[in-house]
């Protein structure tokens, strides 16, 4: 049976950052790595971030659009590779919090 650790993050960018560092630097697949709004609202976490923050150009509005109803979760089966260590390493390089362990 398969390991598979979960978190949740604030804004989305630290969850897309968090899949993309365990893709590209850790090797696991894609379709081993889950995200979702945490709770049962769609959302784009707690905080702005990125595409939801302020625009880049000089006078651009601060976009208020965003859904801002929960923090977003990331889930990844890592099996029984031995790599819980480094998992949890990525989810904390991102400032996951509530990272839970399940078999």
């Amino acid at each position: 049976m398969g390991t598979i650790l979960s978190a949740q993050f604030e804004p989305r960018r630290e969850a897309e950052m968090t899949v993309e560092r365990l893709v590209q630097e850790h090797g696991l697949e894609r379709s081993d790595i889950f995200v979702a709004a945490a709770g049962r609202a769609n959302t784009a976490g707690r905080e702005g971030a990125g595409s939801d923050a302020r625009a880049a150009e000089p006078g651009a509005p601060r976009r208020n659009d965003a859904a801002l109803n929960g923090s977003i979760e990331v889930s990844a089966d890592i099996g029984d590779g031995g790599r819980t260590s480094v998992v949890r390493q990525a989810l904390g390089e991102f400032h996951a919090r509530d990272v839970e362990e399940a078999r």
